[in-house]
């Protein structure tokens, strides 16, 4: 391959593959192929690949796929309607464990004003307790019921998972299946035990599914025009348009986010099931043996703020910004991580979501999500 192709702008390529998958699949079913509903299916999934693993580059591209996507659906694929009384299991109605921590994250009585958040209240994480319940993806269109997700998004759609509880893990992979299939895998009696286990993570289903941007409704708050907090004084807001990045989460009881770092503020909507979650400042940074990146040598020490906050590092995101300690472990080793438990500790706070509750945390502090059922969660990046 030559220089010159090598270093080309990634868009084109993106719009090359998005606009051959789009010609491809339209090619397909107009061939005189008897199997018109495996040429429908395999459309479909070309389109959603079209979606997942090149943006849908172009302009109107997307809107052209949703509505090339409902027309090959409509002609080809036999739709059932059926109620949404059906919800995904729950494993427990007992309290999870919190991880260590020094304190509760604060639940505010009333959603601050635009004011009080901008100068106050977006200094530190809170929540606000059943926030989201007037929405539609827990009222009439009921996130909870695998019927209403899969009628949302029609037959044969696909979708990206990670396969593996733990991405830090050397057997973690990302592979791409049917929609269908992996909520027959959440609804099983046998999901809490599944291996590997399938976890939906850090994806804009929202984009992919639109009907689904329609049942939520986006808080005022990611309109506020945030400026850098001091002790994360190398934010920006993301790059798109809106300055807005919406992501869906969606796996079984017991999937794991590992500690780590954000680079935006966000607003976390639980909207299914229960999510416990453990925070702590960047100040904790120094603490909380972030793994480094591949170019650089291991820094738990010193002052070069710059090389211990993973935060900055856009070498290698996927470890680069992630803590070495478990903070979910039961048996969690003091001898191995002893600054872990000496200061972050100290400075750290943990909550257990419900379906309705929103969480708010600045950028640069560090997280860990465990899902304690099947658990359905919006984050908002702004």
């Amino acid at each position: 391959m030559s220089s010159s192709l090598r270093n080309s702008d990634p868009f084109c390529w993106r719009r090359l593959y998005t606009e051959a998958s789009m010609f491809r699949s339209l090619a397909d079913l107009q061939s005189d192929d008897s199997d018109d509903e495996g040429l429908a299916l395999s459309a479909i999934s070309r389109l959603d690949k079209a979606v997942i693993v090149a943006g849908a580059a172009g302009e109107a591209r997307l809107d052209i796929i949703h509505a090339t996507i409902v027309k090959i659906q409509a002609e080809y694929l036999p739709v059932v309607h059926d109620d949404y009384t059906d919800s995904f299991p729950l494993i427990s109605s007992t309290s999870p464990a919190l991880s260590p921590c020094s304190r509760v994250v604060p639940i505010l009585s009333s959603p601050p004003s635009m004011t009080a958040f901008q100068h106050h209240r977006s200094k530190e994480p809170f929540v606000l307790k059943n926030y989201t319940q007037a929405w539609p993806a827990l009222t009439y269109n009921p996130w909870r019921s695998p019927t209403y997700l899969r009628h949302v998004a029609g037959p044969g759609r696909v979708v990206p998972v990670e396969v593996g509880s733990d991405y830090r893990a050397s057997n973690w992979t990302q592979t791409i299946m049917r929609w269908d299939d992996f909520l027959c895998s959440l609804s099983s009696s046998k999901q809490a035990t599944a291996d590997p286990v399938l976890y939906l993570a850090q994806h804009n289903l929202l984009a992919q599914f639109p009907a689904l941007r329609d049942d939520i409704i986006i808080p005022d708050y990611v309109y506020a025009a945030m400026v850098a907090p001091d002790d994360y004084p190398n934010y920006r807001p993301p790059g798109n348009e809106d300055q807005l990045v919406l992501n869906a989460w969606l796996g079984p009881a017991g999937t794991v986010s590992p500690a780590h770092t954000d680079p935006y503020y966000n607003l976390y909507a639980q909207v299914v099931g229960r999510k416990t979650v453990w925070l702590a400042p960047p100040g904790a940074t120094a603490s909380m043996y972030p793994y480094s990146a591949p170019t650089s040598s291991p820094a738990v020490s010193g002052t070069d703020k710059e090389s211990r906050n993973p935060a900055v590092n856009n070498i290698d995101p996927s470890l680069s910004n992630t803590s070495r300690v478990d903070v979910f472990a039961r048996a969690q080793s003091r001898e191995e991580f002893p600054a872990f438990w000496e200061n972050a500790v100290a400075q750290a706070m943990a909550v257990t979501l419900e379906p309705g509750d929103l969480l708010f945390f600045p950028p640069g502090w560090w997280h860990a999500m465990r899902s304690d059922d099947v658990s359905f969660s919006v984050s908002m990046w702004f």
